[in-house]
């Protein structure tokens, strides 16, 4: 369950940052709702099809289901931590509701390894939707208000610290601590 929820940590600071960028421009009360309902449905959903390919294929990968789990969510971190490197200066976000819909997929597409990874692990399925969804709207919220009050500190390093974090919890994975 650690796993699970550091995982979520680690998924849900890509919305963190993105929603910080979000309330540097001012958010109101419907907007932080479909902010919240967009990240958590697709934060849920690509992990959740993640994990479902990652269990079927867990089965015919035996013992190596660690190393392989592991291993994605290493490359997964360092892919996080290179895009999160060249889109440093990025800083406003977008509010339209389409805009937002394309914002969440695109920031749950490594949702959809990292369920994989999850998947091969063999972590409950249902729980670890539910615990990426909570963490995942939780952060955003949080993003939201944090981008209002302090603007471009924080949202600078958010992204880096959740790739960091998915590289540790593929080490912890494969090397057999988680």
């Amino acid at each position: 369950m650690s796993g699970i929820i550091l995982v979520a940590i680690a998924l849900g600071l890509s919305n963190f940052a993105a929603a910080i960028g979000i309330g540097l421009s001012g958010v109101d009360g419907r907007l932080r709702i479909r902010i919240a309902i967009i990240f958590g449905f697709f934060e849920a959903a690509m992990p959740l099809l993640g994990l479902l390919v990652g269990h079927r294929l867990a089965e015919s990968v035996g013992s190596a289901a660690s190393y392989l789990g592991g291993g994605l969510l290493i490359a997964t971190g360092l892919y996080a931590f290179v895009r999160a490197r060249m889109s440093a200066t990025e800083v406003a976000g977008p509010t339209n509701t389409g805009k937002l819909i394309l914002t969440g997929a695109a920031l749950s597409i490594d949702n959809l390894v990292v369920g994989f990874a999850l998947g091969a692990y063999k972590v409950p399925l249902v729980v670890a939707a539910i615990v990426i969804a909570v963490v995942s709207v939780g952060m955003s919220l949080i993003g939201l208000e944090v981008g209002r009050r302090l603007g471009h500190s924080v949202e600078q390093w958010s992204a880096e610290v959740g790739a960091a974090v998915l590289v540790l919890v593929g080490i912890l994975i494969a090397t057999g601590a988680l």
